[in-house]
């Protein structure tokens, strides 16, 4: 595994010395370029403060990119939410910014590797089907090598330390599933296909396997650990048993045996001549290694599908937690409104003052991500975080675009809302006006059995192609259950992106919809909402069909929507739904934020 220990040399401080003494310390590896990625020994999309390697090395502050260096050449490679960010955050001078997957990291390495070359990586931090899938591309000799321990920890001398957090039980009244329960239905398809083990490695699918939580990861209540799942329903969970208690012992029962984190690699290496599953996409090159002499057995996360699935306990928390999100914005669209009419509000202060309001409910436990709080332009950087004395003021003749989301114990939540500060033009209006048709077009529509998020994607989209333009991002992602803010296996996109959109929707699945438009330099706007995947029926009466229940709780404003634009579908959406939102949070509401918010959902 990486090795956490901070290392003898000296600390080099600018991007440009880090990526030369990245390259000096290749040379003497006797290789010809490096890979670095944003992960962690578990394949997370957010990692922890220690894991931020790429970071470190180049600046970027995203949670998706892969860095390629070569002594003469070197990239960086992300995806359509990073586009604007990366120029910025990135010496151009010393990386190519690349947008992936437009341009492919193999072929990039094939144009600039020398012939014959060794390219290292650290099998710990890419996952099987990765190193599969690129050496199959790779060229005129040029190699993939595992390297034994990790170049920029090696250079990272100030790295942080690995949380010490401990691990929390998740209570079964927001379970709503014991971790028995699980083992045990999980256990049964693995007896059924001959399965002796299976490796889980996610963390977020450890977190709901065993129903606990921790704080490993900033904004995601996981912990470090990996976790072996036998065929009698037993299980070894593998964590640093520092942070362990009397209390988590009792929670996980005797059919759970804990082993230090470090302690995996052993235990693979003794399945020798067991059949064992393992996720090629979830799994790193390191655990493939280590089962070598095992029958491995191809297979995906089997926590996936059952975890985005959430129970009635799940679904019940979830929309407590939205209503409860919901007081907490619209008392921030109240206090905006008004903030703004008295003087100059930052978009740093406008987070702040969320954050506060989020925080006066004894629930609440984290923000679910770093706020996106972005004023005029900032706004068509899609993943933007404002800086302290780099951050804008909210203008008048601008809008303001704020995704934000919330960690509580009953569920997560991810809203977004493009606001005008002061009158819009009547192009923001117009562009307003097609994202949020899209955005109705998914939230109206039915699902038959079957159907994939690569299937609906085009659905938010059309509006803005009938105009000629579109936008770089995802349409939508499925959110944990007091989990992880981007949960897998459902997502609302374009084939060919980062995330597979071939998955098919399933009930209980909650899901984002949040179609966009950026103008750069101008404006960005995106409509975002949670949606929780519902039993209905077809024309036919055939079971299987599913639609979608809004589950977020704010209202749309009133002054970005051009009403003739709408159909009389769209208009009696966007009316009952403010009326489901007023009805719901006005009697948890002041009587002053009461008042403002039956204005902010009167009818079209």
């Amino acid at each position: 595994m990486p090795n956490p220990a901070s290392p003898s040399r000296s600390n080099p401080s600018t991007a440009a010395e880090r990526l030369q003494s990245l390259r000096t310390l290749m040379r003497e590896r006797g290789a010809s370029g490096v890979v670095v990625p944003i992960s962690d020994e578990h394949m997370s999309e957010y990692v922890p403060e220690h894991a931020q390697r790429l970071r470190w090395l180049t600046g970027f502050r995203g949670s998706a990119a892969t860095a390629v260096v070569l002594e003469d050449a070197a990239a960086i490679f992300t995806d359509g939410r990073y586009v604007e960010q990366v120029g910025r955050e990135v010496d151009s001078a010393l990386y190519d910014c690349l947008l992936s997957p437009r341009h492919d990291f193999s072929d990039w390495l094939n144009r600039h590797a020398p012939d014959g070359s060794t390219v290292l990586f650290d099998p710990w931090l890419h996952s099987q089907v990765w190193l599969s899938a690129m050496q199959s591309r790779l060229q005129r000799g040029v190699l993939l090598r595992p390297c034994t321990s990790n170049l920029v920890d090696a250079l990272w001398t100030d790295r942080p330390e690995m949380s010490a957090a401990a691990v929390a039980p998740h209570p079964l009244q927001y379970a709503g599933q014991s971790s028995q329960a699980k083992r045990e239905a999980i256990a049964q398809a693995m007896r059924q296909q001959g399965l002796d083990a299976t490796v889980i490695t996610a963390l977020d699918s450890v977190a709901w396997l065993f129903n606990i939580r921790g704080s490993d990861v900033a904004h995601t209540p996981v912990v470090r650990a990996f976790a072996l799942l036998h065929a009698d329903a037993t299980a070894t969970l593998f964590v640093d048993r520092a942070k362990s208690s009397p209390e988590l012992l009792s929670h996980l029962g005797p059919g759970v045996s804990m082993l230090d984190y470090e302690a995996l690699v052993a235990s693979l290496a003794a399945l020798a001549r067991k059949r064992v599953s393992a996720s090629p996409s979830g799994c790193s090159v390191a655990i493939f290694d280590a089962l070598k002499l095992a029958e491995i057995v191809w297979q995906r996360d089997p926590c996936e599908r059952p975890r985005a699935a959430k129970n009635e306990a799940e679904i019940i928390g979830m929309r407590q937690a939205h209503r409860r999100d919901g007081v907490a914005l619209v008392r921030f669209y109240h206090w905006l409104e008004e903030a703004v009419a008295a003087g100059t509000v930052t978009e740093i202060e406008a987070s702040e003052k969320l954050l506060a309001l989020r925080a006066e409910a004894p629930e609440f436990r984290d923000l679910s991500f770093p706020t996106i709080s972005a004023a005029g332009p900032s706004g068509a950087f899609a993943h933007y975080c404002a800086k302290p004395g780099q951050e804008r003021s909210l203008a008048r003749g601008e809008l303001y675009l704020l995704d934000s989301g919330a960690q509580y114990p009953d569920g997560t939540t991810d809203v977004t809302r493009t606001v005008a500060i002061g009158e819009p033009s009547e192009e923001m209006r117009l562009r307003f006006t097609e994202v949020l048709k899209g955005h109705i077009a998914i939230a109206c529509c039915r699902l038959p059995p079957g159907t994939t998020g690569g299937q609906v994607d085009a659905l938010a989209r059309q509006f803005l192609w009938q105009s000629g333009i579109d936008y770089a991002t995802g349409t939508g992602h499925g959110v944990g259950s007091f989990l992880s803010v981007h949960e897998g296996p459902v997502f609302i996109g374009r084939d060919g992106g980062t995330r597979p959109v071939d998955e098919p929707f399933i009930g209980g699945l909650v899901i984002s919809n949040e179609p966009g438009y950026y103008k750069h330099g101008h404006y960005g706007i995106r409509t975002e909402n949670l949606y929780l995947t519902v039993a209905c029926q077809g024309q036919d009466g055939r079971e299987g069909w599913l639609a979608f229940e809004p589950l977020t709780l704010v209202p749309i404003d009133r002054r970005l929507i051009r009403s003739e634009e709408l159909s009389r579908r769209e208009r009696s959406w966007i009316d009952n739904y403010h009326r489901s939102v007023f009805g719901q949070l006005a009697p948890l509401l002041p009587t002053a934020t009461a008042r403002w918010l039956e204005q902010a959902c009167r009818p079209l």
